[in-house]
């Protein structure tokens, strides 16, 4: 009995073999899956892309944006809201609609051109020159960023700096040297979250490798299909203050602009 027992675990041995075998293959199959998504989570192909991502995101054919601005000053806080409209990278509109004193303050951008409409003396005047560093109605904004609303890939080369995290999130934390000259900052340093791929955190350089600038970007929602940030906080930090919050109420993509809203003659109706 003993030996037609050892005969059957003989024969049994190459069968058990075997499928110990097939286990330990498709096990390692499987880490190696596992491996290969986190590898590509990780590691994306290239900074590029994921700057591309970002633009994917944030731009679009056309935007009409209802805002709220705070001004955070030394002394007092001061609350503007406005309502703008977009049309590409070359073309926009925005009227301030309080408090009393500033509304009816209209800004028109064509192309390189800035004009600025004031209602208390009822008069146009074109932003250029060192005017454009000026701030935006006392705000941490200045012209030249209302101005340049251009792709990070047409105005910046990248290279990926490491892995952070902001605000719990982990982000890929890009180094941007600009690639043209006609641009507000020739460098940015910007975190970018991972999975909604929009930026949390940015900081805008001089020439001379000075921080100018810091944008804290939150409240990220997905509207139709793309993830945007409704609030961030710009603080210049040559000056003080705690910043401004620019806050998005309500946000329309890729909606046809009638053509008289970016008419120069219309500022003053």
């Amino acid at each position: 009995m003993k030996r037609i027992n050892n005969l059957i675990n003989q024969s049994n041995q190459p069968n058990l073999i075997r499928k110990i075998h097939k286990s330990a293959k498709s096990r390692f199959k499987t880490i190696l899956f596992v491996l290969s998504v986190i590898t590509v989570q990780a590691f994306p192909q290239s900074p590029t892309q994921i700057l591309d991502a970002v633009d994917k995101n944030l731009s679009a054919d056309s935007r009409v944006v209802e805002s709220t601005m705070v001004v955070h000053g030394k002394r007092n806080n001061r609350t503007m809201t406005s309502k703008s409209y977009t049309e590409g990278t070359v073309k926009s509109f925005s009227e301030y609609l309080s408090p009393a004193r500033d509304k009816g303050t209209k800004m028109l951008k064509l192309e390189k051109e800035l004009w600025l409409y004031s209602p208390s003396t009822d008069r146009t005047i074109l932003i250029s020159g060192h005017m454009l560093r000026q701030s935006v109605m006392g705000s941490d904004l200045s012209y030249e960023d209302v101005m340049d609303d251009r792709k990070l890939t047409e105005t910046y080369n990248a290279e990926l700096s490491g892995q952070e995290e902001v605000d719990g999130r982990p982000c890929w934390v890009l180094s941007l040297k600009a690639k043209v000259d006609d641009v507000a900052y020739d460098a940015q340093k910007i975190w970018i979250d991972q999975e909604r791929l929009v930026p949390l955190r940015q900081e805008l350089y001089a020439k001379s490798g000075q921080m100018l600038k810091r944008i804290l970007l939150s409240d990220v929602r997905q509207i139709d299909g793309r993830w945007f940030p409704m609030k961030m906080n710009y603080k210049d930090v040559l000056k003080e203050g705690d910043g401004t919050d620019y806050i998005i109420t309500n946000i329309e993509f890729n909606k046809p602009i009638p053509a008289y809203i970016f008419s120069k003659a219309g500022l003053k109706q």
